[in-house]
């Protein structure tokens, strides 16, 4: 599992649209009070180039002419723009027709989602304090142009028109799903409240999206903010040379040379959790880590979260649904909440079951060690590395050399042309929002044009953590025409360090991997309305942790892991190393993932809305389960962004859910050959190029010819009766 932050971006497309990008889009009387209350815009600016016509290549942003102050003018203008053009659909003289209303609204708000898009994503991965600010500024604003088209009564009235007539109409399945998708998102933007209930529904949408910024905000200070500086170099003892070199290089960038400076980003501390000797700057770094946003101070978030949780219950109830999380769960594969608790609660036990031996494994050697403290969690990692190292003589510092970044990147090019027969080809001197970033033309078999991917590979201070895909532009059909999309994977890996360039662990090449099949998914999708484009959301990880199987098989390491020095492919008694501690820590991993997704789960089940303190309700929620004490869940509430500004409430079992799919979609693969053609068309056709046109258990049964089974995933991580990772 990575340790990634899904992002959501912040903006909002048409009522019917919304699924340009992995992220959460939104809808929207023509202007009501609420919207009023906005400042008025002013004659657009033609030089604003977020209000122009792109004449770059492909049509890709212009980077380099778009600055911070031209977002709130563009966002006004095209507010009110889509206004202008959802007033013309609601006051159309002709009865209401799936033609006039929901495919005209799918088409309408283009420049809303274009702004939005940029606005999002360079808002993730290139924010500053005059981003964060506007963002502040337009969330509440965007969420309440959401609330003047969903609460329309007189657009609704066309909608309700066609859903009511739905039977009698000829659609075509992507059709059937468009209506359906804009009639429940009406229905669940309130249209069926009354007056009162939807005053006080615009009241605590505008609120939630000021909180969710804030909330974020807050995170990305709190992971800025901590430095640990070691002076001493007896301090850096058991830590690699690249490590250290990378924290020299910090240092010396931080006005600090001759010291060395350590992180909360990924490639800084988890290296330095497995690596450091010294227990006591473990435990600093591993307590700073997980009590981000938890200090009483502005940047603290505990308020913030319970308010989030509060307000959803208020909202889901509101809308006649028991708990938030039965309205999130409403449009999913799961359906509802007792069905995701069923899946956790299949698996916690055995996860738990697992980590308990292999506390039990890493205490026996903590005593080898010549030690005799009690296994806490900053120890985990460090003695994690030290048994995985003696047991199965594998060092991660002996894979690095093999995992160079722009070979990595040309492994998961090799697989995605092996697969679906598609080329990527960097595009020099393309406009980009940052010099590291590559960007790269991809084109399909038959070498028609599929899209434009842009690789951002390194932390910076700008940068929000983790990993993810995104993307400045979505795929439809305009005018007969296939829009294609400008597709995005940003990600956090280790820096150059030293004289060596940037050599991956083996987590950020799978890593690598795994975005790469959100961006697949993306590049290859064949939708015909934006509407539609968006799957299910437990089913979004799919494509993208399948993708994960290709990075260690040996026909497809034989290809890119070279040893940057050398040229030598990395050896098979390696790979075979890796292979044999695969299952190693797994117990660990699984508790600690599900724990968080029982934690998401708790937060959005509340049965009434209240504030409960953020500490003693995660307290109460890991005592439940009885989570053993040397674990703590991967992610605290306080930092826990998937589902406070991700996107992902109730939601987060979403990866274990992909998880089981892909581990048996794998198989298929497996069956008749990694690369089998047939194999790779059946699930690129049914899977890949049809976005959420279907219902998305349809189109993988479609793919695999049954339901998913769970074995394959009990197996994978020894979670089975007869696996184990620990003796």
């Amino acid at each position: 599992m990575r340790r990634w932050i899904v992002v959501v971006a912040l903006f909002l497309a048409a009522a019917s649209s919304g699924a340009q990008s992995p992220a959460t889009a939104a809808d929207t009387p023509p202007p009501s009070t609420t919207a009023g209350a906005q400042s008025p815009a002013a004659t657009p600016d033609p030089a604003n180039p977020m209000l122009m016509e792109w004449n770059t290549p492909f049509a890709v942003p212009p980077f380099d002419r778009i600055k911070p102050e031209h977002f709130l003018p563009a966002f006004q203008e095209a507010i009110a723009r889509h206004n202008r053009e959802v007033d013309a659909i609601a006051k159309t003289p002709v009865p209401a027709s799936f033609a006039n209303t929901v495919e005209a609204l799918d088409g309408s708000g283009e420049l809303l989602t274009r702004v939005g898009q940029v606005f999002g994503q360079l808002s993730s991965a290139e924010t500053n304090d005059a981003l964060q600010a506007i963002s502040r500024q337009t969330a509440p604003m965007l969420a309440a142009h959401q609330d003047d088209i969903t609460l329309s009564e007189t657009l609704f009235r066309r909608v309700r028109a066609v859903w009511d007539a739905r039977e009698k109409l000829s659609l075509e399945p992507d059709q059937k799903t468009l209506l359906d998708r804009t009639w429940k998102r009406f229905v669940r933007g309130g249209a069926l409240l009354d007056a009162k209930a939807k005053e006080r529904l615009r009241a605590i949408n505008s609120e939630l999206a000021a909180l969710s910024v804030k909330f974020s905000d807050n995170l990305l200070k709190e992971t800025n903010a901590y430095r640990l500086v070691v002076d001493n170099r007896a301090d850096l003892s058991g830590l690699p040379d690249r490590v250290t070199a990378g924290a020299a290089d910090a240092a010396k960038n931080a006005g600090l040379e001759g010291k060395w400076l350590f992180t909360l980003h990924s490639p800084s501390l988890w290296p330095f959790l497995q690596y450091a000797d010294n227990r006591e700057l473990r435990r600093r770094m591993f307590t700073a880590y997980t009590t981000r946003a938890d200090h009483g101070d502005a940047t603290d978030n505990k308020t913030v979260l319970a308010r989030i949780a509060s307000l959803r219950t208020e909202r889901a109830q509101l809308l006649g649904y028991k708990t938030y999380a039965d309205f999130a769960l409403d449009e999913t594969m799961a359906k509802s909440p007792a069905r995701v608790y069923e899946l956790l609660d299949k698996l916690w036990p055995r996860a738990k079951k697992v980590a308990a031996r292999e506390a039990e494994t890493l205490q026996a050697a903590i005593r080898a060690d010549g030690k005799d403290f009690k296994l806490e969690p900053w120890d985990w990692f460090y003695y994690t590395e030290k048994v995985r190292q003696t047991r199965y003589s594998l060092d991660e510092q002996e894979l690095r050399p093999y995992f160079q970044v722009d070979r990595v990147r040309e492994g998961v090019f090799h697989v995605a042309n092996r697969l679906y027969g598609i080329t990527i080809t960097p595009l020099p001197n393309m406009p980009v929002y940052n010099p590291e970033v590559s960007a790269y033309e991809v084109k399909d078999a038959d070498g028609s044009h599929l899209a434009v991917f842009y690789a951002d590979y390194h932390p910076r201070p700008g940068k929000r953590g983790g990993a993810w895909s995104g993307g400045y532009r979505g795929t439809w059909v305009k005018d007969g025409k296939s829009i294609r999309p400008v597709v995005v994977n940003v990600c956090n890996f280790s820096r150059p360090a030293g004289d060596a360039p940037a050599l991956l662990s083996l987590e950020e090449t799978e890593t690598m991997f795994h975005e790469f099949g959100h961006a697949l998914h993306a590049m290859l999708s064949r939708v015909r309305y934006r509407g539609v484009a968006q799957v299910q959301r437990d089913f979004g990880e799919v494509p993208s942790s399948i993708m994960e199987n290709w990075a260690l098989e040996p026909e497809v390491l034989k290809a890119y892991a070279k040893h940057y020095q050398t040229g030598e492919v990395i050896p098979q008694a390696l790979v075979d190393k890796v292979r044999q501690s695969k299952k190693f820590n797994q117990g660990f991993a699984s508790t600690e993932y599900l724990a968080a997704c029982l934690l998401d789960m708790d937060w959005h089940t509340l049965a009434a809305p209240r504030e409960p303190d953020a500490r003693t309700f995660e307290d109460s929620s890991m005592r439940k389960i009885g989570m053993p004490a040397e674990i703590v869940s991967r992610y605290r509430s306080p930092y826990f962004a998937h589902i406070f500004s991700g996107g992902y409430a109730s939601g987060y079992y979403n990866y274990i859910w992909s998880e089981v799919l892909d581990a048996d979609a794998f198989h298929a693969f497996k069956e008749k050959g990694i690369f089998d053609p047939a194999t790779a068309r059946s699930f690129r056709q049914n899977v890949l190029e049809r976005g959420g046109s279907e219902d998305a258990m349809t189109l993988y049964k479609r793919f695999r010819g049954r339901e998913p089974v769970i074995e394959p995933l009990l197996e994978r991580r020894g979670l089975d009766a007869a696996g184990s990772s620990a003796p």
